[in-house]
């Protein structure tokens, strides 16, 4: 459910309830969510338990959304879990939910809920083979309680986007029986080389979402320690994991593998980058590209050469993090050749807009003047201004498709031969003085070529 930042006020009972949930479903308010925090535990129990509840109920007064919060498996009916947009399983250890249980719970996941797990939630239900899939991973063993450098991965979820992208705190760091990679979102990972006792081989995990099974999820597996929950950044890293589960932050949960950096917000790689026309864009100490003035366009000319002689791409999925201040204006190019012109990829290429208050053609996730995306989906998929979205544009001869947040929103094949997307390079907008627009995290993926009797062929 999409809510605005508006705050909800909550009956005091609800608020302040531990216990049983599972009484008579509760009508809920067109614009109200709800959260239950379920914190049973059947093996090793937690000291941080109540300073999390209330850290939960804390973040949803700010965010807007109720908590209840139970340690009684009779919440767990079909009936009782609609009320929920999202239920936060906390610390929870062992086998806590009886064959019933599950069952409400999986029904209740493939309808749309929101799952949230909090450091052991990976310790739970090992033998419950739909809820290892939920929360990605199994506990195996931690370490003692250290400091470590969090590496941010993904910069544009709203549980990791107000995250320094090297995030150092102390925690108990568990290590997992499998990683998570190649069926999960990987948000964060542990530097291994900056504590002892990790057993992941370089490549750890810590925090991941996705889309399982008709409903979302989000893990962290931070917040061992009581201290955690009065930490302003892990509290920020629970409220935007909380907000992606109940559907009030829209972002790509997609496994993401085999992309290259293109641009990753350092100066270094900025390198590769040329300035066409007027404006131009400034580089902050977080990685962000933010533009100025214009109309002109960054592109991308290719590492080591500063030319503009690169050859560009042809088959390829390309991503990148965006975000506007306000009612601004910018845009993707995408099959244009190399030039210092810019109005050459506007004659020649074809602009995916950023934009949501022009034309349907001419508005976030149309291919400009050409092809409006699907508006429906588009609204359903969006983060307003201030908060960061996330583009796949996947060229693929001559088709080329739009995601928004992990959604399919707009597919359209060219048919002229001056436009030919085969081979073209990309770059980023900087529309005008009054726009504001903001970018990073800008990775490709080269695609196998299709023939040519296949490119538009139907499907994903």
């Amino acid at each position: 459910m999409r809510t605005s930042a508006q705050i909800l006020t909550v009956g005091a009972a609800a608020a302040l309830l531990i216990g049983c949930v599972s009484g008579p479903a509760a009508s809920k308010g067109a614009d109200e969510s709800r959260v239950l925090v379920f914190s049973k535990t059947a093996g090793f129990r937690h000291d941080s338990i109540p300073e999390g509840i209330a850290a939960v109920r804390e973040l949803g007064t700010a965010g807007g959304f109720a908590v209840d919060a139970t340690e009684d498996t009779g919440a767990f009916t079909a009936r009782n879990l609609a009320r929920y947009d999202a239920v936060v399983f906390l610390s929870t250890t062992g086998d806590v939910l009886d064959d019933t249980q599950q069952t409400a719970f999986e029904r209740y996941i493939r309808r749309g809920g929101g799952y949230v797990g909090i450091h052991a939630a990976a310790d739970t239900e090992y033998d419950w083979s739909f809820y290892g899939g939920l929360v990605g991973a199994y506990f195996q063993s931690h370490p003692a309680i250290q400091r470590a450098t969090v590496d941010v991965e993904d910069g544009s979820h709203p549980a990791t986007s107000e995250l320094p992208q090297a995030w150092n705190r102390t925690d108990e760091w568990y290590n997992y029986r499998s990683n998570p990679r190649d069926r999960v979102h990987v948000l964060a990972s542990l530097d291994e080389s900056s504590y002892t006792g990790g057993t992941m081989s370089g490549d750890h995990p810590i925090a991941w979402c996705q889309e399982y099974q008709g409903g979302r999820a989000f893990y962290t597996g931070g917040g061992h320690t009581k201290e955690s929950y009065a930490e302003p950044a892990f509290r920020q890293h629970l409220l935007g994991g909380i907000r992606y589960a109940i559907g009030d932050a829209q972002a790509d949960c997609r496994p993401e593998n085999g992309y290259r950096p293109l641009f990753d917000g350092t100066a270094e790689s900025l390198s590769a980058w040329k300035q066409a026309g007027p404006g131009s864009f400034s580089l902050s100490d977080d990685g962000t590209l933010t533009s100025h003035g214009g109309l002109g366009m960054l592109w991308y000319a290719g590492a080591g050469t500063d030319s503009g002689t690169d050859s560009g791409f042809g088959s390829y999925s390309l991503k990148l993090d965006w975000k506007l201040a306000g009612d601004d204006n910018s845009g993707v190019f995408v099959g244009f050749p190399a030039s210092d012109d810019p109005w050459s990829a506007v004659n020649n290429g074809y602009e995916i807009q950023i934009d949501a208050t022009d034309a349907p053609d001419r508005t976030t996730g149309a291919v400009y003047s050409f092809q409006s995306a699907d508006i429906e989906k588009r609204d359903r998929a969006l983060n307003p201004p201030g908060e960061w979205n996330t583009y796949e544009i996947r060229v693929e001869g001559e088709r080329l498709r739009v995601w928004l947040n992990g959604v399919k929103i707009n597919d359209f094949t060219n048919t002229d031969p001056a436009r030919s997307l085969r081979d073209g390079h990309v770059g980023i907008q900087n529309h005008g003085a009054d726009d504001e627009v903001s970018f990073r995290n800008v990775r490709i993926k080269e695609l196998p070529t299709k023939p040519l009797a296949h490119t538009a062929s139907p499907g994903d």
